[in-house]
């Protein structure tokens, strides 16, 4: 995700370079990516692992043992952390991981023990995770094959900072997204579900990370909840950014497999106009919630009035607010029998294309205006 609040000015900064390698690591597989721009690094997640690495891709520092899953990440230039999506699953436990990225300087800090990580609690998520749909007085559990989980939700993934939706500046709020587990036999998952966050009183509530004994101290609720119409995909929004160049949300997501809809894998929300409220389709009972609105660009489907587009961005996506992206590219690679994920965040500019609205920067080419 981009920096979010203070920082460098994009106008500044022309001279990007084209790739940043996160390195090849015995880990999961990269999840996402933030950019401390004041600094010059760049943190990537690969699951259970995060790395720190200068803007060459030199790893400065570490952080492991994470045993739930670490996904999308943003950089808070205003408190100089890393906000990350974290979930405990069998605990029925998402957080929002707070990294001090100034202290991350040196390989293989526990996540536990090292007191570079603290963490917050989200209870909205845990209510739609363990929500029994079909009212038989029990939980299912981790699988897309039941009623339960409202919304379909299978926890969080996407994170960024940005305005709040409707607004163009103030105070900066943490939006998370849900994860939806892939079901084309319900009509309830076919939103991107949202909740935004005023962290400004969040130093009361963090607990240190304790992975034995999951802690529930957040929020009692979001300051907002909100519903994109998309059609279902595969896990939801996996990486969320905000575009300050533009005034748009950036939702990047595995395709979905729903023959009623086109499956676009890259979706955008109009900053600048606010939620609405209307009925939220494909409920098992009549319901109603605060809806975002797509952008009018990409591939336009009538039948289901989305639009969208064919785009990466599902592995790190990180917005340098002046046209230009780092979009994460990850690999699976055999190193003398040991299986390693790699991952890099390449230079992109947005072209606005269709379907395929990224395209790489070559050397010598300049921003866009």
């Amino acid at each position: 995700m981009a920096v979010a609040g203070g920082g460098e000015s994009p106008r500044n900064a022309p001279g990007r370079p084209l790739g940043i390698d996160g390195g090849s690591w015995q880990s999961g597989h990269l999840q996402g990516m933030a950019l401390d721009r004041a600094e010059g690094f760049m943190y990537f997640s690969f699951t259970n692992l995060l790395v720190k690495t200068d803007l060459e891709g030199r790893p400065v520092g570490s952080v492991t043992g994470f045993t739930g899953h670490l996904g999308d990440l943003d950089f808070h230039a205003e408190d100089r952390r890393v906000y990350g999506s974290l979930e405990y699953k069998e605990a029925k436990a998402f957080y929002v991981a707070i990294l001090d990225g100034d202290r991350i300087d040196r390989m293989d800090m526990d996540a536990a023990t090292s007191g570079v990580v603290s963490t917050v609690h989200l209870r909205e998520v845990v209510d739609d995770y363990t929500a029994d749909m079909d009212a038989d007085g029990a939980f299912d559990g981790d699988t897309a094959h039941t009623a339960d989980h409202r919304y379909g939700c299978s926890g969080i993934d996407g994170l960024a900072f940005g305005p709040a939706f409707g607004k163009r500046d103030g105070r900066q709020k943490l939006t998370v997204a849900y994860g939806v587990y892939p079901d084309a036999g319900r009509t309830d998952n076919d939103h991107q579900v949202l909740l935004q966050y005023d962290i400004g009183d969040w130093a009361e509530l963090e607990r240190p990370l304790t992975e034995s004994r999951p802690h529930r101290s957040g929020p009692s609720a979001p300051d907002g909840k909100y519903f994109l119409y998309t059609g279902n995909t595969k896990y939801g929004v996996q990486n969320l950014e905000y575009d300050a160049h533009a005034r748009r949300w950036l939702l990047a997501a595995y395709k979905g497999t729903k023959t009623a809809f086109p499956n676009a894998s890259l979706f955008l929300v109009d900053g600048d106009r606010a939620p609405r409220s209307g009925p939220l389709r494909g409920q098992p009972e009549p319901e109603r919630g605060r809806l975002l609105n797509l952008v009018p660009q990409g591939v336009h489907h009538g039948p289901s009035g989305t639009y969208g587009w064919e785009s990466a961005g599902q592995f790190g996506l990180v917005s340098l607010d002046d046209g230009r992206f780092y979009v994460g590219d990850a690999a699976e690679v055999r190193d003398g029998g040991v299986t390693r994920q790699t991952g890099k965040a390449v230079l992109h500019r947005w072209t606005g294309d269709v379907p395929t609205p990224f395209a790489a920067v070559t050397p010598g080419a300049a921003p866009e205006a």
